[in-house]
């Protein structure tokens, strides 16, 4: 009987690529993968570490992993929470065979064995970057892929460039290789700055290198969606490739729109500049989706920067937003900020800021009904169009007889809330 392991993954979708390398590189390793933690040889947890809330949920569910494990398994933690905290958290879980960096799974298949530390050592946490390691075809029509690892900003909440190191590219030929091998629909660019892709590989990527990448991932695939989008990065040309892709989906990096606190959070722009740039897309894409994120109670946050919020929200009728309570993390520029915002104020505002996002995505999304719309079909009776990401958007239910990975034309007949429900347009 061959190993059998399970690997648990939270956080965002560049853990999930993460994860995807792993198992082909376990299963690589003559291991095979099981969805029972219980009957599991090898247990791995991929964990979060963005904010406080993230590595609760890591630690929860470690230990629930290890009350679920059978007798003699291994369980194992890699991902973020082991690269930021690795020796410390060797030592506050003893529950844990061991806590290793990103690559250190490809050390626990049977051909590679784990070395054990000595008695008394603490483990080491082993560096290996995941990027270019192979990965088994998609188990979805869509697929993320990590084009690069890393940051070189420095915001005054972020503590990812602390772990997760400097920026650095992929070469062209891995990311299309790695898209010929998932054998999916659609595929979800993602890193850490993602607009930025080639600026630490100048001489060999040149100048604005995400948009020739975004152009040969279009010429494998029907669909090319792009995350996190830092906003000073949003060039025209980058604008004009992803509208013409036929997925003007445009997920912009904002955080906030007050200019002093932006300049606080050591981020550039402010909401004029947004706006501005919000409209020149929509110019030239009618159809064009925005999703934005927004960090609330920031150190230093007035009432009129948070005003200013909520008057940008409504100006801006973006499709998406999610808001998020400011956590102070270790080591970053924000941690010795005063201004501190009392927790209870910090969710007054998130509440009325959800709200009024809320009512303004219900509208936009009973707009639609009527209109005839091309949608990926994810699952039976589930698919998107071009203005919903997977995971983190709404989804259009359509009827179970359409084929699952295969493009359709539906007309949307009905809204509930952040889901629309639509017929077959040859029905």
């Amino acid at each position: 009987m061959p190993e059998r392991f399970y690997i648990e993954t939270l956080g965002c979708p560049k853990n999930q690529v993460d994860s995807d390398k792993l198992v082909g590189t376990l299963l690589a390793d003559g291991l095979e993968a099981v969805e029972d933690p219980a009957v599991a040889d090898l247990v791995v947890v991929n964990t979060c570490a963005f904010i406080e809330e993230a590595r609760q949920e890591s630690i929860d569910t470690i230990l629930a992993l290890d009350e679920r494990r059978r007798s003699g398994a291994r369980l194992v933690v890699t991902g973020c929470l082991a690269e930021r905290y690795g020796s410390e958290l060797a030592s506050a879980l003893p529950e844990v065979d061991a806590v290793s960096g990103f690559g250190v799974p490809i050390t626990l298949g049977r051909k590679r064995p784990a070395v054990a530390a000595r008695e008394g050592e603490t483990p080491a946490v082993p560096e290996l970057d995941l990027l270019n390691l192979p990965r088994p075809p998609a188990q979805a029509p869509w697929a993320y892929v990590k084009i690069a690892e890393g940051c070189d900003r420095s915001c005054g909440f972020c503590a990812i460039p602390s772990f997760r190191g400097p920026q650095r590219s992929r070469d062209v030929t891995s990311v299309l290789d790695e898209v010929d091998q998932l054998q999916a629909q659609e595929i979800v660019l993602v890193a850490q700055d993602l607009a930025s892709y080639g600026k630490d590989r100048p001489a060999e990527l040149g100048a604005g290198a995400i948009v020739p990448l975004v152009r040969a991932v279009a010429e494998r695939v029907p669909r090319v969606r792009l995350l996190y989008l830092y906003p000073s990065d949003l060039t025209d040309e980058l604008i004009d490739v992803i509208g013409g892709t036929g997925v003007p989906y445009y997920d912009l990096s904002l955080q906030h729109v007050s200019k002093p606190l932006l300049r606080r959070m050591r981020r550039w722009g402010d909401g004029t500049r947004f706006l501005r740039r919000i409209e020149e897309i929509r110019d030239r894409f009618p159809e064009a989706a925005f999703r934005s994120n927004f960090i609330v109670g920031y150190p230093g946050e007035t009432e009129e920067d948070h005003d200013e919020l909520l008057s940008f929200v409504e100006s801006a009728q973006l499709d998406w937003c999610g808001f998020f309570a400011y956590s102070r993390e270790d080591g970053t520029y924000a941690a010795g900020l005063d201004g501190v915002v009392p927790r209870d104020l910090m969710d007054e505002r998130l509440s009325e800021l959800r709200s009024l996002q809320d009512d303004i995505t219900a509208a936009r999304r009973d707009a639609l009904i009527g209109s005839r719309v091309q949608v990926l079909v994810d699952a039976p009776g589930v698919a998107r169009s071009h203005r919903e990401a997977p995971e983190i958007d709404g989804v259009i239910q359509v009827p179970d007889s359409l084929a699952v990975g295969v493009l359709h034309d539906v007309v949307v007949v009905d809204a509930l809330g952040p889901d629309l429900v639509a017929e077959d347009h040859g029905s």
